[in-house]
C-alpha cells in the first residue's frame, strides 16, 4: 500500500489541473527496482493511457496509478511534499524500492560488492564506467574488473587507488586492499585516452 500525505496529494492535484487535460492522471513506476539505482519516477498519465494491470489509487481531483511491474517494489512508499520557500521538494521514500545494506555479520564479499553497487558504480556512471568484483582473495583483497569508459581509461590507476579503494576502505575495513584484474588494453571506448 502506498501513504501519500495530503500535502502530496494538492501538490499533484495542482500540477493535473494546470495540465487542464479533463480525467488527467499521475503515474508511478518503479525503475531499476531491487538495484542500488533504483528510483521511482513519477509521470502524467493521459486519458486512455492506463495500462492493462495498473493498481488504481482514489486521489481527490485525479486519479494515482502503479504500473502492475512496479507495485512490489512500491508497497510501502510514502510520497509527500514539503514547502519551501523557492518552491518545495517532493519526496518518495520506497523501502524496497533498492535493496538493503547487508547484515553486520554478512560476510566480506557481500559487504564490499554491495559498497561497489549503490556507492561506487554510480560515480563511474558519470564517465560511462563501472567495476565488478571478480572474488575476494584469502587475504581480503578485492579483486576487480572495470569496464565502460573505465576499462582502458588513463585514469584507471587514480580511479583505483583515490576513489574505489579509498571507498571500500572507509566502508568496509576489513579489506585489505584491491587488485585490478583488468587488460586495460583492450577498452574499446575509455574515457580519457
Amino acid at each position: 500500500m502506498i501513504s501519500i500525505s495530503p500535502r502530496a496529494e494538492a501538490y499533484f492535484r495542482k500540477l493535473v489541473e494546470q495540465q487542464g487535460l479533463p480525467g488527467l492522471g499521475i503515474r508511478m513506476r518503479a525503475v531499476h527496482a531491487g538495484t542500488a539505482r533504483g528510483e521511482c519516477q513519477l509521470e502524467f498519465c493521459e486519458p486512455g493511457e492506463r495500462a492493462h494491470g495498473d493498481h488504481k489509487i482514489a486521489c481527490e481531483g485525479f486519479p494515482l496509478f502503479v504500473s502492475a511491474d512496479s507495485t512490489e517494489a512500491l508497497d510501502g512508499a510514502e510520497v509527500d511534499f514539503v514547502s519551501s520557500q523557492v518552491g518545495g521538494e517532493l519526496t518518495v521514500r520506497a523501502p524496497r524500492l533498492r535493496p538493503a545494506a547487508p547484515a553486520v555479520d554478512a560476510g566480506l564479499a557481500e559487504r564490499v560488492l554491495h559498497v561497489i553497487e549503490s556507492e561506487i558504480n554510480p560515480q563511474l556512471a558519470s564517465h560511462g564506467g563501472r567495476v565488478s568484483l571478480v572474488e575476494m582473495t584469502a587475504g581480503g583483497e578485492a579483486v576487480l574488473r572495470f569496464g565502460g569508459g573505465c576499462h582502458g581509461c588513463g585514469m584507471v590507476d587514480v580511479t583505483l587507488r583515490d576513489g574505489v579503494e579509498r571507498t571500500l576502505r572507509s566502508r568496509v575495513p576489513q579489506m585489505s586492499g584491491v587488485i585490478d584484474a583488468t587488460d586495460h588494453s583492450t577498452g574499446a571506448s575509455p574515457y580519457y585516452r
